[in-house]
């Protein structure tokens, strides 16, 4: 057991559990490692970190993220219509992710949303976007972070 506290510098390993509003488990380090990460390495989204801060091992604690400290409103400008002939041979289906090239040469994930003739509507959103999730974290260990 140590004395330090989560907070910025430090690198903390913790077990986690993020579930919808009706409890359904999205993500989950219980059947895997912990995860361990920074504080503010940006691994985490600030709304994430905020509530855990303070913490010290062996804590455990769940906490109610709104949409604006998760992963953001959903925005209807990140919809775009596509062109059937634009997707080179793949064959689009809803439900599927596919990545697409953004402005500046990176990739960004885009989920079918609609198919309608030669359009295709893809969501850029992330697909928690607009959700208020439920964190829950058990925090394993709270240690100084070593720069490499």
């Amino acid at each position: 057991m140590s004395d330090y506290r989560i907070d910025e510098g430090m690198e903390v390993t913790l077990h986690f559990t993020l579930k919808l509003e009706d409890g359904t488990v999205v993500d989950s380090t219980r059947d895997k490692a912990p995860a361990t990460f920074q504080v503010g390495d940006g691994n985490l989204p600030p709304g994430f970190e905020a509530p855990l801060s303070g913490l010290t091992d062996g804590a455990t604690g769940s906490y109610e993220i709104t949409p604006e400290h998760a992963f953001g409103q959903h925005n209807p400008q990140n919809v775009q219509l596509i062109k059937r002939d634009d997707f080179e041979g793949e064959v689009p289906e809803v439900g599927m992710v596919m990545s697409f090239a953004d402005a500046a040469g990176g990739e960004l994930p885009g989920v079918i949303a609609e198919i309608d003739g030669e359009q295709v509507k893809v969501d850029f959103n992330h697909p928690l976007a607009g959700r208020t999730l439920t964190f829950e974290v058990e925090v394993i260990k709270v240690a100084p972070a070593t720069t490499h």
